[in-house]
């Protein structure tokens, strides 16, 4: 009031859209602050890289590591489930065909940032370590090419939306601010999906990077 000779009415609306753009955290009692935490770069070009697998790396905690983060990853479920509609045709299977499903929440320093679901097809993970809460070094990834399933490519539509309720509270947002969803397709050397994920993403915490070529 007393920098911009503004009424106190004029701050509070100028708080409340600043609040409501993500731009600052409201603590009661104590005030308004910039919301100060740098986005994470997610460089899509090497995260999936073969290298981080064979150093038994998962794609998100290489890239966290590689950034200097505290990262952690909370397996929030882990189990056999009826495939929606899409899952299913995208995985080649039946209609009403069952998947193994895998849930995650990713934290940074404590913060979620994003959560995760995995299908892949019953055949392929059932009895095996991607069935367990731990899939050990290296992820899901990993553990298909321990399998003989070797990647050749991943495939990632983008999206972006605001939140659905549940998933405002998984990743604690402030009120306006967005997600980014990123469904991915991981596929094998002969051209089967092997596993599609769909995450969603906190769209203040991340700046995607994209190497292209140019021929």
């Amino acid at each position: 009031m007393e920098r911009y000779g503004a009424a106190r009415g004029t701050v509070r609306q100028a708080l409340a859209e600043l609040r409501t753009e993500g731009l600052i955290e409201v603590h009661h009692g104590k005030g308004a602050f910039v919301r100060a935490r740098a986005p994470i770069h997610r460089l899509a070009h090497d995260r999936f890289a073969r290298r981080h697998r064979e150093e038994g790396r998962a794609a998100f905690l290489a890239e966290m590591e590689a950034e200097g983060r505290a990262a952690t990853v909370e397996v929030d479920y882990v189990g056999a489930e009826q495939a929606p509609e899409w899952v299913a045709t995208a995985l080649g299977l039946d209609a009403r065909e069952e998947v193994l499903v895998r849930r995650r929440r990713y934290l940074d320093a404590g913060e979620p940032i994003e959560i995760a679901t995995s299908y892949l097809p019953l055949e392929i993970a059932a009895g095996t370590a991607i069935a367990e809460e731990n899939t050990g070094p290296g992820g899901i990834y990993a553990r298909l090419e321990d399998l003989g399933h070797r990647l050749e490519q991943f495939t990632e539509d983008v999206s972006a939306r605001m939140p659905h309720p549940d998933e405002a509270r998984a990743l604690e947002l402030a009120a306006g601010v967005p997600v980014v969803r990123v469904v991915r397709h991981a596929i094998s050397a002969d051209g089967k999906v092997l596993e599609l994920c769909d995450t969603i993403k906190a769209a203040d915490r991340y700046i995607l990077s994209y190497a292209l070529p140019a021929s």
